[in-house]
């Protein structure tokens, strides 16, 4: 069982990391480390998605998405939500909107892989996040270039923070992105559940 809305105090760097999980996996993890170590962040959320809007196929039941996530993380500093179903929202922007009122004087990160910015605008509302909260782009296999010239990353290209300077971005004011690389694990929901059988049941 976990809390609809994960405790928070001001002053504090929190990363938020939205998907479908389905399944989460040592990718995951390892970008999720990545962004603690390299953000200098107090915590990352695991915002487990009642569905993805721009995939057209369903994903897993949520209930067991979220508790496949208890069962892989390992650190204390992951805290795994589901609080969209709370809001009853499905759109990253929305939320936002409902989520930072909450969180007064908290330090949001939005991170995404480098895929998610290649692709960043299609999402609804993608300016406003983007000129909203500071964004951490984890580097993904052979998605770097393409994403560094997406139309979102040459839109804010001022203001993308160095690598080297990464630890800064939590304080930044928005809109300010980072691009993260360094080692990589290449794995991803989708080759996991062609080669095993995650989704065979959908209870």
């Amino acid at each position: 069982m976990i809390a609809p809305f994960p405790f928070a105090t001001e002053g504090q760097r929190i990363g938020l990391l939205g998907g479908s999980f389905d399944p989460p996996h040592a990718g995951h993890l390892h970008i999720t480390k990545q962004a603690l170590k390299r953000l200098h962040l107090d915590r990352v959320w695991w915002m487990v998605t009642p569905g993805n809007p721009l995939k057209k196929r369903g994903p897993v039941e949520i209930g067991r998405r979220v508790q496949a996530c208890l069962d892989l993380v390992d650190d204390p500093r992951i805290l795994v939500t589901d609080f969209e179903i709370w809001l009853g929202t499905r759109y990253t922007a929305a939320t936002l909107q409902a989520l930072l009122p909450r969180y007064k004087g908290v330090r949001f990160v939005w991170l995404m892989g480098s895929d998610s910015l290649a692709s960043f605008h299609r999402w609804k509302d993608w300016n406003w996040i983007m000129e909203t909260v500071p964004i951490g782009v984890m580097a993904r296999p052979g998605q770097q270039l393409t994403a560094l010239g997406s139309q979102a990353a040459r839109r804010y290209v001022q203001y993308r923070v160095s690598a080297s300077n990464a630890e800064v971005l939590p304080i930044r004011k928005a809109p300010s992105w980072c691009m993260l690389s360094g080692p990589m694990v290449d794995l991803s929901s989708t080759q996991i559940r062609i080669s095993s059988d995650w989704d065979v049941s959908k209870a």
